[in-house]
């Protein structure tokens, strides 16, 4: 018996990635509408009702009226938009934090922004077993592929070919600080200093830490060894050694899809400073890869079927 999936915003980027990872995959049937039915209420709120697992792929008020139409208790969601990461009812969509049986149980699934998922997957386990405050300015440096920010700015960097680096979320509200601060369990809004480069895909989210002055702050050796301990098994998680190979890491432009996730401590000769960062794809493990993951572990699937390792 196969499971009936709804791609509704299927012709966007997340969408169209979404798709590629099930084709071929005959554990799925998709459900389908004509391009001139794509915005037809009716016809979206039959094919709503009709799947067994509905991928919103929308905006987030567009999302939210999505899930209003669905008019029944059989019919599970995984929303890719930013509308219920930290509403009631939810369950967030991050197997390895999580836990997959939690998120294998949900009715309702929150996909993790693409940023966040670094940042979270880095400083929440820490968290958790003590090794760094609760309460304690937290700063987030990352970088993305054009192609998180939607045909919009992907359209932007076609147009304007000389741009070399996007900065912004200059006004301190950008949409994925509460998810951040929340999953990882901190008392204070993380700095969250996001932006974008020529590259179609890809990114680097990194936490500088400044071991000397926080309160009861371990050696660098203990952090990695606890995110090693914490993701152990994890066939989608993985810790790298201190200093990469080469010593640096790099973005290259032409990345191709990749839905795994990967993190550094780099630490200073001392120990008084580090540097945590993740590396992963913002449609990937960001987006569309942590979304197939998640349809996987409730379809009874194993959680890497389809994705790209």
């Amino acid at each position: 018996m196969t499971t009936g999936v709804f791609i509704d915003g299927a012709a966007g980027t997340t969408g169209l990635e979404i798709a590629a990872r099930l084709a071929g995959r005959s554990e799925f049937s998709l459900i389908t509408l004509a391009d001139d039915r794509r915005k037809d209420a009716q016809a979206r709120a039959e094919a709503l009702n009709d799947a067994d697992v509905v991928i919103l792929c929308l905006p987030d008020d567009a999302a939210r009226e999505a899930v209003a139409l669905i008019a029944n208790d059989r019919t599970r969601v995984i929303d890719a938009s930013t509308a219920h990461r930290v509403a009631e009812g939810w369950t967030y969509g991050f197997p390895e934090v999580i836990g997959r049986d939690t998120v294998a149980a949900a009715r309702r699934i929150a996909n993790p922004g693409c940023y966040p998922t670094g940042f979270i997957a880095l400083v929440a386990p820490l968290v958790r077993a003590g090794l760094l405050p609760v309460a304690w300015p937290y700063t987030c440096h990352a970088v993305s592929g054009y192609s998180g920010g939607g045909k919009a700015l992907i359209e932007r960097f076609a147009r304007e070919p000389g741009i070399a680096w996007r900065g912004y979320a200059l006004e301190f509200a950008h949409k994925h600080v509460p998810e951040m601060q929340a999953y990882a369990h901190l008392a204070l809004a993380p700095l969250f200093a996001p932006a974008v480069v020529p590259a179609y895909r890809g990114m680097v989210v990194e936490v500088p830490l400044a071991l000397s002055i926080i309160p009861g702050a371990p050696d660098p050796t203990l952090l990695r060894d606890a995110l090693r301990a914490f993701y152990a098994g994890s066939p989608v998680v993985s810790v790298a050694g201190d200093v990469p190979d080469g010593g640096e890491i790099v973005l290259r432009e032409g990345m191709p899809a990749w839905d795994g996730l990967r993190l550094h401590v780099i630490a200073s000769a001392d120990g008084s400073q580090a540097r945590l960062v993740a590396e992963l794809d913002n449609l990937g493990k960001g987006a569309s890869g942590a979304a197939v993951q998640s349809l996987n572990l409730i379809s009874g699937l194993p959680e890497t079927a389809g994705l790209v390792l």
